[in-house]
């Protein structure tokens, strides 16, 4: 499986346009294995196939203009997407996006580049709030060049840890990266766990006194 993923992206000239579109594709359509893709493309430059200079460019330059076109169907098609794209158990994530861009903005569009199936629901949730283009370009820049680059230097290095073996180089780099989305997730899920239980545990408020009835003070 690993050499047929190998032999797919490297196995055409257009592998660099690839990559692109992958990364492009995927906030859109969160099916597509952008980040396998990068990986792979890491790999095969530790090999000597590909530039990891220009696999990291191609993966961040797709990476932006993708969520740069969901920001603009967003701000332009509002209902299209909450109706369409947002529907049933999806809703949520849109819901949930919408409320953490109010209350944290940037911060949220850089992290949500590295949760699955995160990036498009922030990035069309940007678009919808009109969160202010001017913002939300600087921080998807940062964002796309940051999760380029990990998930190129990921593959590369791995690459280069099994020189004669690219599909064990290819495993490696796929079980790191695995590993730190675990974490992430692990560490977002903790933290609501953490954020439900002091909710919990405040008192209820006491209730207003009704005008003109006397207060029990005990």
């Amino acid at each position: 499986m690993f050499d047929s993923l190998l032999d797919f992206i490297s196995g055409t000239d257009w592998t660099y346009a690839v990559i692109f579109l992958f990364a492009f594709g995927d906030v859109l359509f969160p099916v597509i294995p952008s980040e396998t893709a990068v990986i792979t493309a890491g790999v095969l430059a530790a090999n000597g196939d590909l530039n990891i200079a220009l696999v990291i460019l191609c993966a961040a330059a797709g990476a932006v203009l993708g969520d740069n076109t969901a920001y603009l169907i967003g701000r332009h098609l509002k209902d299209l997407v909450r109706g369409r794209l947002f529907t049933g158990h999806r809703r949520r994530h849109l819901d949930r996006a919408e409320l953490a861009l109010s209350e944290r903005g940037g911060y949220l569009i850089l992290i949500g580049r590295f949760v699955p199936g995160g990036r498009t629901a922030v990035t069309f949730a940007a678009g919808m709030l009109r969160f202010p283009w001017h913002r939300f370009i600087r921080f998807d820049v940062a964002a796309g060049l940051v999760w380029a680059s990990y998930a190129g230097l990921v593959g590369y290095f791995g690459g280069k840890a099994f020189e004669e073996s690219p599909a064990k180089g290819l495993l490696l780099a796929l079980g790191l990266a695995f590993g730190v989305a675990a974490s992430v997730e692990g560490y977002r899920w903790w933290k609501r766990r953490r954020l439900r239980a002091r909710e919990a545990s405040r008192p209820a408020p006491l209730p207003e006194p009704v005008p003109g009835e006397s207060v029990d003070r005990g």
